[in-house]
C-alpha cells in the first residue's frame, strides 16, 4: 500500500505569461522537465502556508492571497494543491539551484513545446493563464 506525498504548487501569473521553473538533470523525481514551483507540505503544514512557504524558499517571493485551482496529475500518489497567484512581492530569482537550474516566464502557446513534469496538467495551466487575465490588478505583482 503506497501512501500519497502532498504537493503545493504557484502558478505565479504576470501579463498573460506563467512562471516556471526547471528541474535541474540530477534530481530524482521528474528531472530536466518544468514545473510550477512549489514543494511537500511538511507535517501539520496547511497547503496555503506550504506554498507560500515553497514560494520564498524557491523563487525568493512572497506571494499574496493565493487561490485555489484544479490541477489534475496522472501519478496518483500525488495529492497537489495548486494556487494561482497573481500578486507577490519580489523578483523572482532561482533561490533554490540544487533544486532548479533555471526559471523563466512563459506564454499559453509556448507551454505545448515543453518537456513538462506533468503534461496532464497542462489545460489546469492554461486556465490559469486565463484566469489571471480576468483578476484586477494582476499585472502589478509586488503590491
Amino acid at each position: 500500500m503506497s501512501t500519497s506525498v502532498s504537493i503545493a504548487t504557484a502558478a505565479l501569473v504576470q501579463d498573460g505569461r506563467v512562471l516556471m521553473v526547471h528541474r535541474h538533470p540530477q534530481r530524482q523525481a521528474y528531472p530536466g522537465s518544468w514545473g510550477l514551483p512549489g514543494g511537500h507540505l511538511e507535517p501539520g503544514e496547511l497547503s496555503r502556508d506550504a506554498v507560500s512557504r515553497e514560494c520564498f524558499e524557491e523563487i525568493g517571493v512572497h506571494v499574496h492571497d493565493p487561490v485555489p485551482i484544479p490541477m489534475v496529475l496522472a501519478d496518483t500518489n500525488l495529492d497537489m494543491h495548486a494556487f494561482l497567484v497573481t500578486h507577490w512581492t519580489g523578483t523572482p530569482t532561482n533561490a533554490a539551484p540544487h533544486e532548479h537550474d533555471d526559471l523563466r516566464w512563459f506564454s499559453a502557446s509556448e507551454l505545448p513545446q515543453l518537456k513538462l513534469a506533468h503534461p496532464e496538467s497542462l489545460p489546469n495551466i492554461l486556465i490559469a493563464i486565463q484566469t489571471a487575465a480576468e483578476v484586477p490588478g494582476a499585472s502589478q505583482p509586488g503590491r
